[in-house]
């Protein structure tokens, strides 16, 4: 899957890097409602097309799953400010 990074010479590969860490920064800096938002921006910095067989899961489960990722930043980051906006007063996502 990765064989195109054995012909990129020395100052491509190193252009590679920056280009992958500079998209991981974006989404490591997402905040407020942006953290639980589709992110195909950071999946495209990868070469090869985003599966069309990605499931979504059903509204209880997605639920579920919300609150046990918003309860893993109390656990993770209990320091980190807290946002009261609503969703699309605060990020680009929502509006």
């Amino acid at each position: 899957m990765d064989e195109d990074l054995a012909s990129l010479t020395r100052e491509e590969l190193i252009a590679e890097v920056a280009r992958l860490r500079a998209g991981v920064r974006a989404h490591r800096d997402s905040s407020g409602h942006e953290l639980c938002w589709h992110h195909p921006q950071l999946w495209s910095l990868l070469p090869e097309p985003i599966p069309t067989s990605i499931a979504v899961p059903a509204w209880p489960q997605f639920l579920r799953g919300c609150v046990r990722y918003r309860e893993s930043l109390d656990n993770e980051l209990p320091n980190t400010p807290r946002s009261t906006a609503e969703f699309g007063a605060d990020s680009p996502a929502g509006t």
